[in-house]
């Protein structure tokens, strides 16, 4: 998408596009035409099965004809950022040095728009590889307000994407991220202390965000504007 040879600069052709500026510059290793197949394949299945790890995966996979070890279907869920969704101990825990921060949303009444905003990343195979979906969606009405891709899970895209709905959109009352390290540095909680907004670290949307991911890359890869994509 990034035209290096055009006479715009290339960040304001990132800006344009709504893609992190630091993945522009990063030159990620090849993946295999085999990995990226055994890839569309995982992420088949880790929709159909959420709950399914890396054991379990492997088994569905060796059930489809496609022979493979459990530490490569581990590094490639690593890789592609998802993993097995169930109930389990609490054990996701901030970068150290970063400070935590209290779960502001059980019990809370959500009833109007700006009331409570939320933050999550997913991941998105793409024709050729995959990308990693960042989304800045209203509770309240599940409308995504704003959005960008990136390559690598760095926090820079994130914090783009916060500032980007923040110059659009009225400011929340409170903003809930999971406490993904992207979420918990001073770069970005730094932004939303700016604006007086109440942080709330806990819960995710990516079983949301995993539901809409196939309409998600649609909307990625066809229109590079803001999607008005609402999350069920």
């Amino acid at each position: 998408m990034i035209d290096r040879e055009h006479d715009l600069p290339i960040t304001k052709q990132a800006n344009v596009l709504r893609i992190s500026r630091g993945s522009v510059y990063y030159l990620p290793r090849s993946v295999s035409a085999t990995d990226q197949e055994i890839m569309r394949r995982l992420d088949r299945l880790h929709l159909e099965f959420p709950f399914a790890g890396s054991r379990m995966l492997r088994g569905l996979l060796a059930a489809e004809g496609c022979k493979i070890g459990r530490r490569h279907v581990k590094t490639l869920m690593r890789q592609m950022g998802i993993e097995a969704l169930y109930r389990r101990p609490r054990t996701t825990k901030p970068e150290p040095g970063h400070k935590v921060y209290p779960y502001l949303l059980r019990g809370l009444g959500i009833e109007r728009p700006n009331q409570v905003w939320a933050m999550d990343i997913t991941y998105i195979p793409m024709t050729r590889g995959f990308v990693y979906l960042a989304v800045v969606l209203d509770w309240f009405s599940r409308r995504v307000l704003a959005w960008r891709v990136s390559i690598t899970m760095e926090a820079a895209f994130c914090v783009e994407t916060l500032e980007d709905a923040l110059a659009h959109h009225d400011k929340p009352d409170i903003f809930n991220t999971d406490q993904g390290s992207q979420f918990t540095g001073v770069a970005f909680t730094g932004v939303l202390a700016d604006n007086g907004i109440t942080i709330s670290i806990g819960a995710d949307l990516t079983v949301k965000l995993a539901r809409n991911r196939s309409h998600l890359s649609e909307t990625v890869q066809d229109k590079p504007g803001q999607p008005k994509v609402v999350i069920a």
